[in-house]
């Protein structure tokens, strides 16, 4: 994701690897570079650095750079490259570094992470905080709006209509606005393409998968045996980060049920899982199903949704495997009788904190 702290992460590695050379492919002076400038650049690399360490930041401009690291590999230079894109952890890297390399996911702020920057406690007033402000470096130092409405712009721009030679952008820049206002609601092609007025469901479609690949957007889909299931089944869509979707969401509610539901999601994906939800329409729904939970993401339990939240938790624990049942909640910490078992309540300010 643009602007998470990718490159001042990759500073912090340059710093222990004397010697090393470092290339912001964004630079203006490297404007225009292509593979036919790589013999000489290789010949400058080769002059200043040797054998020692090369670090290009922002590689995703570069025309076919995958040549180019390869090339460099080759000739003994240790790499680290970022990138502002999914498929540099697949397609791309893949085709051309098989066995060769090792991807790392960077995010913004986790709350823990969040709480280093602020020095905040974790309690229900830094994790309310937390919804609300978000993990993005920059808009924590300086909280302007315009620096995350700016930033949406700029990714739908440059890293999707510009690298897909999209001829306007007003499909997609509707598309991500319509989605981060419904964060967490199965939202089908058919319905996205009809209530947004796009010409095909394979644009649709494509679009989705361009959204994912920049970062702004990770799809969950429905639990099932069945892959046939899972795949006519509509995907939740889930925010980067809640204060990128605050700022540029056109609802005007505080929904903290769905910021919270978020960054429980955010939690279970940077974590390394990959969690599907479940349900029966009109009937039960299970937030999140992994390996080894059942989650139900509630900001207050009441008596008016106990038992609507605790049917999730059940049919969730009931679908094939075997899971512990969890309720996360901004600030309340309990323990309910469930099947002859129990179901955990715990406050999410102390679950996201590394639980």
């Amino acid at each position: 994701m643009r602007r998470c702290g990718k490159s001042v992460l990759q500073a912090q590695l340059l710093r222990t690897h004397p010697g090393a050379l470092y290339i912001n492919v964004e630079d203006t002076r490297l404007y225009g570079m292509g593979p036919e400038d790589f013999p000489a650049l290789q010949e400058v690399i080769q002059e200043l650095a040797a054998k020692q360490a090369v670090f290009l930041d922002e590689i995703q401009e570069l025309p076919e750079w995958q040549r180019l690291v390869r090339s460099l590999l080759d000739r003994g230079h240790p790499l680290c490259v970022t990138g502002s894109n999914a498929s540099l952890l697949g397609r791309e890297i893949g085709a051309k570094l098989t066995g060769r390399h090792q991807s790392f996911e960077i995010f913004p702020f986790s709350y823990s992470e969040y709480l280093t920057y602020t020095a905040g406690e974790r309690n229900a007033a830094t994790l309310t905080a937390y919804l609300d402000h978000g993990g993005f470096p920059g808009y924590l130092r300086e909280r302007d709006p315009q620096i995350l409405q700016q930033l949406l712009r700029d990714i739908v721009e440059r890293d999707i209509a510009q690298r897909h030679h999209l001829r306007e952008a007003r499909h997609v820049m509707n598309l991500i606005l319509f989605l981060l206002a419904n964060t967490g609601q199965p939202l089908s092609f058919q319905r996205l393409t009809k209530s947004l007025a796009i010409p095909t469901v394979a644009q649709t479609s494509r679009y989705i998968e361009f959204l994912q690949d920049a970062y702004l957007l990770f799809a969950v889909p429905k639990f099932s045996s069945s892959f046939k299931q899972r795949v006519v089944a509509p995907n939740k869509y889930y925010a980067i980060d809640n204060a990128l979707r605050r700022v540029n969401s056109p609802s005007l509610t505080a929904d903290v049920g769905h910021r919270l539901e978020n960054a429980v999601f955010l939690a279970l994906r940077q974590r390394g899982l990959k969690p599907c939800y479940a349900g029966q329409k009109d009937s039960w729904e299970c937030d999140f199903v992994t390996d080894d939970y059942a989650i139900q993401v509630c900001a207050n339990l009441t008596p008016f949704n106990r038992e609507r939240e605790l049917e999730g938790v059940r049919q969730g624990c009931a679908l094939p495997g075997k899971r512990r049942g969890l309720i996360v909640t901004l600030d309340q910490r309990d323990a309910l009788s469930l099947d002859g078992g129990s179901v955990e309540v715990i406050p999410a300010w102390e679950w996201l904190d590394g639980a």
